[in-house]
């Protein structure tokens, strides 16, 4: 530690403030020296290096007595708090270095988050019990946004080329399905449904900068066909209740669909082509995982992968 007051430069490290509050408890040099493992000579040697570091005189001593000065008294009230504050950042940086301890940020769709991350959460937390939990349901874009900035220690999302300054690592796929009425005509369809053939109904469509939209105006576009929606809507609660509503169908991935309740809805598989959104993870390129988020990472891809078996 070194500090300049007036133009000196002062130089003391954590020991000598140790070893300077050590014998201002006891007063005793014979008690200090046994306490700090050295020997009366050099613990007298090592204060009248800090004394003489400081300009001034900590402790008056005799032959039989040690007191502390009144610089000694201001000297031992500061280094103490300074002795409790050097020991509890040494603590709270071995706890996030061995992910006992800190917060952790993660960003995901709406979707993984009401699905996939409350099982895996909920094992990290019988694990982790003092690490913080912070979720953040977002559409892809923000999500991305968000790692950038910082504001996440990472981010489950679909993948997105315009963010090629992040890092994104391929965890699942997650194919297309066509929510459909009861009663509506592509309901009796017994197997998978074309997207061509779906071009004629009303759809209802998640907005952007949704992944979802964007899969769905690619999938179009494979058969030569411009997506218009009849209706838009943000969140997957509110698409769903529209289609079971009769407004119309709905392609949605088959997590987001299985993500919300319904009631009178049919859901046929969606091809030509076959839309498989990937869902990965994405990371700050300049910036590595603290240990808690890593912890967590591995915990989610042990999790996929024992499903995907």
């Amino acid at each position: 530690m070194s500090q300049a007051l007036d133009g000196m430069q002062i130089n003391l490290s954590m020991r000598d403030i140790d070893t300077t509050l050590v014998l201002g408890r006891t007063l005793n040099f014979r008690q200090a020296a046994a306490q700090l493992h050295l020997s009366q000579s050099a613990l007298s040697t090592q204060i009248q290096r800090i004394e003489d570091a400081l300009g001034v005189r900590l402790f008056d001593r005799t032959t039989r007595t040690v007191r502390l000065t009144a610089a000694g008294e201001v000297f031992m009230q500061q280094a103490a708090a300074l002795q409790v504050a050097f020991r509890d950042a040494i603590a709270a940086v071995s706890g996030i270095a061995s992910a006992e301890h800190g917060q952790v940020s993660v960003a995901a769709l709406p979707s993984l988050a009401a699905r996939l991350l409350p099982r895996v959460l909920m094992a990290y937390r019988q694990a982790h019990p003092q690490v913080a939990l912070k979720v953040r349901d977002t559409l892809s874009g923000p999500a991305f946004d968000l790692v950038r900035a910082g504001d996440v220690d990472f981010a489950l999302t679909a993948a997105d080329p315009q963010h090629a300054d992040l890092h994104y690592q391929p965890l699942m796929s997650d194919s297309f399905l066509l929510l459909i009425p009861e009663g509506h005509p592509l309901a009796r369809a017994r197997g998978p449904l074309r997207w061509a053939d779906t071009a004629g109904a009303a759809h209802v469509s998640m907005v952007h900068p949704s992944s979802v939209r964007q899969y769905t105006e690619w999938a179009f576009l494979q058969n030569r066909i411009r997506f218009t929606p009849a209706f838009e809507a943000e969140h997957l609660t509110t698409i769903v209740a529209m289609v079971e509503c009769g407004f119309g169908v709905a392609a949605l991935p088959e997590i987001a669909a299985g993500a919300v309740a319904q009631n009178g809805i049919v859901q046929r598989p969606l091809i030509g082509p076959v839309a498989e959104r990937s869902i990965g993870l994405v990371t700050a390129r300049n910036r590595s995982l603290p240990p808690a988020a890593a912890a967590l990472v591995a915990m989610l891809r042990q999790y996929l992968a024992e499903e995907a078996r």
